[in-house]
């Protein structure tokens, strides 16, 4: 049986430091996939880009899910400066991006968040257990080395997991950390031993089956427990059939924009979403 807060993560989320500026945090787990081989199999994730007038001005992770649907993080979406969301006509996906060619992009058509997300600034618990967004591709991704992720699966804790990101320092080029455990859960976050940075946002959360990588959770944010760097991720378990009843109830023949105001949630003040603006 799973076990319920506040046991081990409320603890982290009210208690502890919290990485703010500076250098990035050292990630001796991470591996760069440089190889074309070492990506094989993992082109399903890629860049969210948002783009303004003056380039690129942000980016987080994502991966696909099905041929017209990529998961993210819900923050991810919003302007840290104005609390609005990004345009849509600003989002673009690229996947499989390496050293500034991706193996396929696609603009976004609709953006659909968790029902139960209210976005702020600075993480709340309410918010991070609810974390999670549907992007809908404006034309479908149907290319051989592009497979989507099957997203069944469930995680306890002592289980062994692998993170594919793109992140602050490595922008052009994933990164995979393959020997995370998962330090502990509740129903929907989990905390993870992984070495996260700004731009891992969204970045989907692996383990391996005898059918192949599933994804089971997706990156939000970062803190530290006992002197140690930590990922706290969302699972999707149940959050992402919410995703696709709100997707499959919202019209599909204009974009559409899930947007639910900020709430009055409990401040953590420990915790840093992890976009490359912090």
């Amino acid at each position: 049986m799973v076990r319920i807060l506040p046991n081990i993560i409320l603890p982290i989320l009210v208690s502890l430091m919290v990485f703010v500026g500076g250098p990035a945090v050292a990630q001796q787990g991470l591996v760069q996939l440089d190889t074309a081989l070492s990506r094989r199999g993992l082109e399903g994730v890629g860049r969210i880009d948002m783009v303004g007038p003056n380039g690129t001005e942000g980016f987080c992770t994502g991966a696909l899910v099905s041929p017209t649907q990529v998961l993210t993080a819900a923050h991810c979406l919003f302007n840290k400066s104005t609390g609005e969301p990004h345009s849509i006509d600003s989002l673009t996906f690229r996947a499989g991006l390496y050293d500034g060619l991706d193996s396929a992009s696609r603009r976004v058509r609709r953006v659909v968040m968790h029902p139960d997300y209210k976005y702020g600034p600075d993480p709340s618990q309410s918010s991070l257990r609810a974390d999670l967004a549907l992007l809908e591709l404006d034309r479908a991704l149907q290319i051989a080395s592009v497979q989507p992720f099957d997203t069944r699966g469930r995680l306890f804790r002592g289980d062994i997991v692998q993170v594919v990101s793109y992140a602050r320092g490595r922008e052009n080029a994933p990164s995979s950390e393959d020997d995370c455990a998962v330090l502990d859960r509740d129903d929907r976050v989990l905390v993870l031993s992984c070495s996260v940075d700004f731009g891992a946002s969204g970045a989907p959360v692996f383990v391996q089956t005898d059918q192949g990588l599933r994804i089971v959770s997706v990156i939000s944010a970062m803190t530290t427990w006992e002197n140690r760097p930590v990922a706290l991720a969302v699972t999707v378990e149940e959050g992402l059939r919410r995703l696709q009843r709100e997707f499959a109830a919202s019209p599909r023949t204009t974009p559409v924009r899930k947007v639910v105001r900020v709430g009055q949630g409990e401040r953590t003040g420990t915790i840093r979403f992890l976009r490359p603006d912090g």
